[in-house]
């Protein structure tokens, strides 16, 4: 999804002139904002995996219900879910990507 946003964010603004000025923009740009729930998930899974406890099937459970429920595309209102929406309607990857998390299963 950050390289669709990037693909559309050089269309309407010229091309992005290194990857340092692209980090700075997905990190302050509104433009990108609508992301941050994703890393903030991304981040949590990480946080998750590097902690000591073994992460245990309850936790995939319940990391999987967060992931599905961010991922849920809303075609009226606005936030994440709304940006998904419109993502999932302009980029064949992310529908693609869309996809594969829907199969995902715990066992």
């Amino acid at each position: 999804m950050l390289e669709s946003e990037r693909v559309g964010y050089e269309q309407a603004f010229g091309t992005i002139p290194s990857p340092g000025a692209f980090l700075q923009l997905t990190i302050r740009d509104p433009w990108f904002a609508w992301l941050h729930p994703l890393s903030e998930f991304i981040t949590s899974l990480d946080e998750r995996g590097e902690a000591e406890e073994p992460v245990t099937n309850g936790d995939v459970e319940n990391l999987l219900k967060k992931g599905r429920a961010l991922l849920t595309p809303e075609e009226s209102g606005e936030g994440f879910g709304k940006h998904y929406f419109e993502a999932l309607q302009r980029d064949p990857d992310v529908v693609l990507a869309h996809g594969k998390i829907a199969k995902m299963r715990v066992g």
